[in-house]
């Protein structure tokens, strides 16, 4: 198929590298907002695992051709949108433009975050009988996007067009032929599952976050309750891992976008409101347990910062922990040195030349000079298994703030160092 792809938002490079690579045709339209010569640059592009060399071996293919207009179009068979929520009106005079320009059938795509409805909007700008507008959620994780695009576990599709559905099936056979991974339902139904799906896993990460703080007041390991509560199959173990908050562009979005769809129906959602307030104070959750080991003093202190990026396999710090936590160490005049393997870059740009910051690249021991305490903030897997005695001889006070409980607290202390995670502990003897 002839297929346009519109947007500068990971899902665009992911499509547009995926259905280039099983024989379509694809022209990627990036976003005046971010054009190509932005884009080349951004650092999630070009750390995300395989993306890069995908979308650069096709184009040397013929495959896939960059395009600034639609105006160096022939023929569209799929018009597949994947901007930001806040390009939602310049994606509508797109739309616009294609329709003015090729009068032919072709089907609308809409797999972009927007308000419940906008599906409809899009189909109504369309003046031909055979044209057609669907919603297919973007469900992609970032760090792994190629993957959860080609193996997806499921497509959501919102379509009311029988025709419209059969071809966008075979716009995406090649990634379906192991069982048939479409739920189909009506355009509306499908873009508020989007959001309550999103909605549904924060409420269990926050719950759990919760838990974690009730068992850090009653010295309770929530490793034990977490093991109880996944062991029951009506909760299973799912996102139900207790931490140092979430972040990232497009969860938190999802969520604030939710919350919005409720108060423009007229229903105001005391839930939603509480999970992002509990993820926000969930962020400070390691500067808390700084403060108590030293009794407040931290001015003068330097701490080592593990991990930037909202997650592990990504560049980027969107609504990250971290961003929330330099603000609190800052406040208390405390030093920070940060090691990130992929995020530096991004963090930089955040904070720009702050006195108490330094941005560690290379070997991440080198954040621990002069370090009183380190807090381990994204858990890549460089970092699951340190040399626990350069710790210990590096660290000031030994002290190690686990914001993402994948070490283990006894092995920790049988080390010589003191431990905190969220809802565990542990001190050496």
């Amino acid at each position: 198929m002839q297929v346009l792809v519109h947007g500068s938002e990971l899902a665009a490079a992911t499509a547009s590298a995926a259905l280039a690579s099983v024989g379509h045709r694809v022209w990627w339209w990036p976003h005046e907002d971010m054009d190509w010569a932005a884009l080349d640059r951004v650092d999630w592009l070009n750390s995300e695992p395989g993306l890069r060399e995908r979308l650069d071996r096709h184009q040397q293919r013929g495959d896939l051709t960059l395009v600034e207009s639609p105006d160096e179009l022939h023929r569209i068979d799929i018009h597949w949108i994947a901007v930001s929520p806040d390009q939602r009106e310049s994606a509508l005079t797109r739309l616009e433009q294609m329709v003015a320009i090729l009068d032919e059938p072709m089907i609308v795509i809409n797999n972009s975050t927007f308000p419940v409805g906008t599906t409809e909007r899009f189909e109504a700008l369309l003046p031909r009988d055979d044209q057609f507008a669907v919603a297919l959620p973007d469900m992609l994780e970032e760090g792994r996007s190629l993957e959860t695009f080609e193996r997806p576990a499921r497509w959501l599709l919102g379509s009311e067009s029988e025709i419209a559905t059969q071809r966008v099936q075979e716009l995406l056979r090649a990634f379906n032929r192991r069982e048939d991974v479409f739920q189909i339902m009506p355009r509306r139904a499908a873009e508020l599952t989007k959001l309550a799906i999103n909605g549904m896993l924060a409420t269990r990460i926050s719950y759990m976050n919760e838990v974690a703080g009730l068992s850090d007041s009653l010295g309770v390991d929530v490793e034990y309750v977490r093991q109880g509560m996944g062991a029951d199959p009506r909760i299973g173990f799912g996102y139900l891992y207790p931490g140092c908050g979430f972040g990232g562009p497009n969860f938190s979005r999802d969520l604030m976008r939710l919350a919005d769809v409720q108060h423009q129906t007229g229903r105001e959602s005391m839930l939603l409101e509480h999970v992002l307030d509990i993820n926000e104070a969930k962020k400070e959750t390691l500067f808390r347990k700084l403060w108590q080991h030293f009794d407040g003093e931290l001015r003068g202190r330097t701490v080592a910062i593990w991990g930037a990026a909202f997650k592990p396999g990504t560049a980027r710090i969107d609504h990250a922990p971290v961003l929330t936590l330099l603000e609190a160490l800052w406040a208390q005049g405390v030093k920070v040195r940060v090691h990130d393997p992929a995020a530096l870059s991004a963090l930089g740009e955040a904070c720009g030349a702050h006195p108490l910051l330094e941005l560690v690249d290379g070997n991440m021991y080198g954040a621990l000079e002069g370090a009183d305490a380190l807090m381990l903030v994204t858990e890549w897997k460089c970092y699951w298994n340190p040399d626990w005695q350069r710790l210990k001889r590096e660290l000031g006070a030994g002290l190690i703030l686990d914001g993402r409980n994948i070490y283990d607290p006894r092995y920790v202390a049988n080390q010589g160092l003191i431990y905190r995670g969220i809802g565990r502990r542990a001190t050496p003897d």
